[in-house]
């Protein structure tokens, strides 16, 4: 499990409020109020995370980068978008993913108090 890689997603994911990290399937989950918004992976020697993506957005990350982007196993299915970690990785855009997701997962007033992009 590459240390430095899961150290900047901790660094993305545990600033949003009430987040917390916990191990589910052996690996990583963040979480607000027990519901997952991100998962890391780290297996097959690639490191990704897996986030909720609004209906359509997973088709159209994967349409624009495969290489970056794909449906991760078991939440695929549920419109999740999976983004690889591994070589050269644009860590504001995984803070907009990431973001994204604790806003679709977490309660409205929760929600409210994180900016639609990080960077505001």
């Amino acid at each position: 499990m590459s240390t430095d890689l899961l150290d900047a997603l901790r660094k993305i994911c545990l600033v949003l409020p009430e987040a917390e990290e916990r191990e589910t399937w052996e690996r990583p989950t963040f979480r607000v109020r027990d519901k997952i918004f991100a998962i890391y992976w780290d297996q097959d020697g690639r490191t990704a995370v897996s986030c909720k993506a609004p209906p359509g957005s997973q088709t159209i990350l994967i349409g624009a980068d495969p290489d970056r982007f794909f449906s991760p196993p078991y939440v695929g299915s549920k419109g999740w978008v999976g983004m690889w970690l591994d070589g050269d990785v644009d860590w504001a855009e995984v803070a907009f993913i990431v973001n994204r997701s604790y806003r679709m997962t977490a309660p409205k007033k929760l929600a409210a108090l994180v900016p639609e992009r990080p960077d505001s």
